[in-house]
Formats: C-alpha cells, sequence, structure tokens
C-alpha cells in the first residue's frame, strides 16, 4: 500500500547513515528540492547519492553536499559552473566520486528495476572507466560488463499521483524519476497534484503504483530555469 504523509519529514523519517540514495533529476529539472531539503533536516550522514549531476548552486542536492552528508557520489556530470559545492568537497577529499557515462547509468539503474543482474556495453572501453572490468568481444566490438545500481531510497519528484500512487511527470522533469522509482527498495516521490482514482488516463500512467511508497504533496512555486531565470509554476506552462 502506497502511503500518503503530510510533510516532507515525515517522507523521509528513519534514513540511515551509510544508505544509498537515488535522487531524480536532470540538473534542477525534475529534482525533488522539498524532499532534499527534509533529508537534510533529517540529519543522515554517509550517504552514497545516484544522481545525474552533482548538485547546482547551493539549493537541493547543492546543499545536501554542502553540508557535508554525501560521503559517495555516483554520476555522470560532477562539473558544471556552479557546481562549486561538489567542487570545495571533492578537491578537500571529503567526498568521493564514481564517474560514469551518461547511459551506461541509466542502463545500470533500469538493469536494477528489470531483475538484469549484468550487461555488456562498448561504452568506456579503452578509457580509465573501463579499468579492472571485464571485457568481451562481442561481434567483433570489445564490450565492458556493467552491474545494476541497487539503491535504499529514491527521491523522485512528479508532476501528479493518484489515490493509489500512480504517477505521470511533467515533459523533461520526468528524466530519471520513472528508472529511479524500480530500481530502490523504498521510493519517496514530491508531487504538486493529488487526484482521485481516475484522475490519471491509464494510458498516461508512467511510473504504476507498484514502485512507490510513500507521496508527499508539495505547494506549487516558482520554477528555476537556465541560467536561475524564474519560470512560471509548472501547472501554468501550457
Amino acid at each position: 500500500m502506497v502511503a500518503f504523509v503530510a510533510t516532507p519529514a515525515e517522507a523521509v523519517a528513519a534514513v540511515p547513515d551509510g544508505a544509498v540514495v537515488m535522487i531524480g533529476g536532470f540538473g534542477t529539472a525534475g529534482q525533488p528540492m522539498e524532499l532534499i531539503d527534509a533529508l537534510i533536516d533529517s540529519g543522515a550522514r554517509e550517504l552514497t547519492v545516484v544522481n545525474n549531476n552533482a548538485g547546482n548552486g547551493d539549493r537541493g542536492l547543492a546543499a545536501l553536499i554542502r553540508e557535508r552528508r554525501v560521503r559517495r557520489i555516483v554520476c555522470s556530470f560532477p562539473r558544471q559552473a556552479d557546481s562549486h559545492c561538489f567542487d570545495t568537497e571533492y578537491r578537500a577529499g571529503r567526498i568521493e566520486l564514481e564517474l560514469v557515462p551518461q547511459g551506461n547509468l541509466a542502463e545500470r539503474i533500469r538493469a536494477a528495476g528489470a531483475g538484469i543482474g549484468a550487461f555488456y556495453t562498448p561504452t568506456g572501453y579503452g578509457t580509465p572507466l573501463a579499468a579492472g572490468k571485464e571485457v568481451r568481444d562481442i561481434g567483433g566490438r570489445h564490450h565492458v560488463l556493467e552491474y545494476p545500481i541497487h539503491a535504499d531510497l529514491a527521491l523522485i519528484s512528479a508532476h501528479a499521483a493518484d489515490a493509489v500512487g500512480n504517477l505521470v511527470y511533467r515533459k523533461t522533469a520526468r528524466n530519471f524519476g520513472p528508472i529511479m522509482a524500480a530500481a530502490a527498495r523504498t521510493t519517496v516521490v514530491q508531487v504538486r497534484e493529488l487526484r482521485p482514482v481516475g484522475g490519471i488516463d491509464p494510458e498516461h500512467v508512467v511510473t504504476p503504483s507498484i514502485h512507490v511508497d510513500r507521496v508527499v504533496r508539495v505547494a506549487a512555486g516558482p520554477v528555476p530555469g537556465p541560467g536561475g531565470n524564474v519560470l512560471p509554476r509548472a501547472e501554468e506552462q501550457r
């Protein structure tokens, strides 16, 4: 059964130190800011975070890193113009980095949700990222063996949930949310809308409720756009 909770704090209660946490988002698009703030307030430390990026500016994942709650991060793009929180912690030796090509990252997460034990990919062969990994010639091309990424917890943002926990997303905010929801033991979702059963067309459901454990509604607000510009609320972007 999906639990509908009143606050982000309740949604992330009892996250243990050392947990592996997947956090949805592509940069700030689809990043569950309120859940991350609640995770910071919870006091959890020594976390391993799986995300496409390593934080932007001073909010969300960047704040989690700045507060020194992250021991290790698995991501594709650790460096952007505004990734100063990660940069500071990495240069000081206070955070570990596992760099994963973006396609490999997505497929490793998807494999965890699909129950796939491992897979071969040509991406990364011949680079330091393949060091120490098994390599096999498949069809005359070298492939590297990669393993799934599982998580204790996934924090994702969706546009709406119905009364049983089915989810829909808003355009590019969808990104890693669906595959992370399937790859974690516990999936916590923040949404802007709650709808009754039947309020989401079954053909439009992206993440079925079987992959969802807790849902919390957060107030709609301004959305940061490229360069920090404020965009209209999600429901106003037509």
